[in-house]
């Protein structure tokens, strides 16, 4: 019966123990003694009060009325040391900020067994940085409101002064400020902007402001470790009970607002390990929604980048020594200039030198190398030699480079919008070998014409005088076009019999790359002549059509490959159509097809989350984040009031008398309303036969005749 009564009321139990359990042990734990009760005075007292209550310990201890144990004296030194100092004070009294009680807990293990007359004193230092050059960037209240107003992303470093975590951070900043310049705004908050600071903060469910710390990594920081205590301070937090501590509260604090939106609840804090490399990859995937340039070996360099990589772009190579990831300045030059070139990173190793310098004569890290077709190219400003190399030396003829090129009827020249006659010379073609040499050809072309001396001597050669000035003039563009790729488009111009062996996939194994030019010429006056166009099946209608504002008149070469020959044929197109008024014709011509999707991060990446936090760190930031629960003192009465209820409602049914005939009655008064169904003689049972035909006549059973009865 007793095991009974306590399986139905477990429920109520368990929750009246665990409430017990939280009021009596998590809760005194999550709220110690503070060190103003330590010193026997109130909360938030003066410094003065402070040091006068500390005076007045001090003179029992010296007068010999009253000696302190060692544990005892290292509190109250502590407590007095921390309160005493107008910053530390503020920091505790507001933030609950206690970020040296490693070093009380280190003084326990040395002057555990000694008199407290053999304690060295001070306990606690003041970390001195200096942060007056412009990493640190002071904001205030009223330059909060400005920077929030700028369209650049913003990042903030919370800190305070003295602390000595700050101050080890200070050269990690100067750097993360120096790699986000010209990308991002940067500041710094000092606890002493009480208004911005708490803006900035979290609070806990006590209604306390409070911000969330990682560790800090010795590794981090490489020697700058000068005072070496910074090293010990690490390894006093990696110990209980600092450890659950140190990763929520403490600074400094990282706090972005991405470009999209600067209210509040658009903040974004870091909560990974305090390193240059972290924060900014953080920042630059997180915050900026810039891509990621991953490293290859020599191994998966060639299959799994130059491979993958089209061949329209230009494929940037960056050697490391470091191994550390792309700074977000190069990601950002890699997202602005994902449409012409491809970027990966190889980490220098010496034993792979030689390799290296055979395959791209890069004989240390760091470098850069532009693979180019052919060439390679290497300069200090990175964003404006990829502005001048962003197309290869042939380029190709897509749908973002046409415009560009002076190769769309839609566009203008090269030149600029007031030239009315212009040249397009694209080489046409399958991916092959014999494209390829095409295309080395045309290469050649463009350097012999660019490097042409002065064309009006007389011993210039007339046969380069036309083209060499309409390249140079910027008025004759050379281009390559992907022939499968680009069906239709290349069909439209080199219509005829043999087009399959040149447009549209590999029928055979034939390919014959092919030249032509495209005579542009725009007359503004005719811009908005229409055209019928034929219909394709009979349910089309005839309706009209804008065609392209440029006429051309394209001519196909016929010629051999060689180069003075296509030189000379260039010429004498150049000559009648910039002479001779030329027939042409308008139409509307194919759009060009997208070779490759746009990417993923470039297609409205302020509204995709970034998955730049490791699925360790994501566990520990829900592990940690549970702890900010774990001191509401509410919790404890809430546990213990469902227990009371809990309990009340198991009293209450287990208290009611049991009712076996309600049930039977209640469905007899249901169904006295109800007219009752005739039952099918199927449904009748033996038991409601007469008894006359279903009793049995027992085998020896024998009938006595009647006395009347006649025989």
């Amino acid at each position: 019966m007793a095991m009974s009564k306590i399986k139905a009321y477990s429920v109520p139990l368990f929750l009246f123990g665990l409430a017990l359990f939280y009021q009596l042990v998590v809760l005194p734990r999550s709220f110690p003694p503070s060190h103003y009760d330590v010193l026997g005075i109130k909360r938030y007292t003066s410094v003065e009060e402070v040091k006068a209550a500390y005076e007045k310990l001090s003179s029992k201890w010296n007068s010999g009325e009253q000696v302190p144990s060692t544990i005892d004296f290292l509190k109250i030194r502590y407590a007095y040391e921390l309160l005493s100092h107008p910053l530390w004070k503020r920091n505790y009294d507001i933030y609950g900020l206690d970020e040296q009680l490693n070093v009380l807990d280190k003084a326990r293990e040395q002057y555990g067994e000694e008199s407290f007359s053999n304690i060295d004193l001070p306990l606690l230092e003041a970390a001195v940085f200096d942060h007056s050059d412009h990493a640190f960037n002071a904001i205030t209240s009223e330059k909060f409101q400005s920077m929030l107003n700028d369209s650049k992303p913003l990042l903030i470093q919370v800190y305070t002064d003295g602390s000595f975590r700050c101050a080890q951070f200070s050269n990690v900043w100067r750097r993360i400020v120096a790699l986000l310049e010209g990308i991002a705004n940067t500041g710094v908050v000092e606890l002493g902007e009480i208004h911005l600071a708490t803006y900035l903060a979290e609070r806990k469910p006590t209604g306390q402001y409070f911000f969330r710390n990682e560790l800090l990594t010795a590794e981090a920081f490489g020697d700058r470790d000068q005072t070496g205590r910074f090293r010990d301070v690490i390894e006093a937090y990696r110990r209980p009970p600092y450890f659950s501590q140190s990763i929520r509260d403490g600074l400094p604090s990282l706090i972005a607002f991405p470009t999209s939106c600067k209210a509040s609840h658009c903040m974004i804090r870091f909560e990974g390990e305090l390193s240059i490399d972290a924060v900014t990859d953080w920042f630059a995937t997180t915050i900026l929604r810039l891509p990621r340039i991953f490293y290859h070996t020599k191994e998966s360099l060639g299959k799994g980048f130059l491979a993958k990589s089209g061949p329209h772009k230009v494929k940037v190579i960056c050697f490391s020594k470091t191994g550390e990831r792309a700074t977000p300045s190069l990601r950002q030059i890699s997202k602005d200039y994902w449409a012409y070139a491809s970027f990966a990173f190889v980490l220098w190793r010496e034993e792979e030198s030689s390799f290296w310098w055979n395959t791209f004569e890069v004989d240390s890290a760091p470098a850069i190398v532009f693979l180019k077709d052919p060439g390679s190219f290497n300069n200090s400003w990175f964003s404006e030699v990829m502005e001048r190399n962003k197309q290869q030396e042939l380029p190709q003829l897509r749908s973002l480079t046409s415009m560009e090129l002076g190769c769309d009827a839609r566009g203008y020249s090269r030149a600029g919008n007031d030239i009315k006659i212009w040249y397009c010379v694209i080489l046409a073609g399958r991916q092959s070998s014999e494209l390829n040499k095409m295309r080395e050809t045309m290469r050649r072309v463009q350097e012999l014409l660019s490097s042409d001396g002065d064309l009006d001597s007389p011993d210039a050669d007339q046969s380069l005088t036309p083209s060499a000035i309409a390249f140079k003039n910027k008025r004759l563009t050379f281009a390559w076009l992907d022939g499968e790729a680009q069906e239709r488009y290349c069909s439209f111009y080199l219509y005829s019999e043999t087009s399959f062996e040149t447009c549209g996939p590999r029928r055979d194994p034939s390919d014959v790359p092919r030249l032509f030019i495209v005579r542009y010429k725009r007359n503004a006056t005719a811009e908005n002549i229409k055209v019928a166009r034929k219909p394709k099946n009979i349910l089309d209608v005839w309706q009209d059509e804008e065609v392209d504002p440029a006429s051309q008149l394209v001519v196909r070469y016929n010629g051999s490959n060689e180069i003075p020959q296509i030189i000379k044929w260039t010429s004498e197109i150049i000559k009648d159509g910039d002479s001779n008024d030329l027939p042409f014709y308008r139409a509307k011509t194919p759009e060009l097809v997208p070779e490759e999707s746009e990417p993923i991060w470039s297609r409205g990446a302020q509204s995709i989350l970034s998955n730049s936090i490791g699925i360790k760190d994501r566990i520990r930031n829900i592990i940690g984040k549970s702890f900010d629960y774990l001191g509401d003192p509410r919790i404890g009465p809430a546990l213990l009031l469902l227990a009371l209820m809990s309990f009340g409602t198991i009293w209450l049914v287990r208290s009611q008398p049991a009712r076996p005939r309600q049930s039977g009655q209640q469905k007899q008064s249901s169904t006295e309303g109800r007219p009752k169904q005739k039952e099918r003689p199927r449904n009748l049972v033996k038991k409601d036969l007469p008894p006359s035909i279903t009793d049995e006549e027992p085998k020896d059973a024998y009938q006595m005749p009647s006395a009347h009865s006649v025989c």
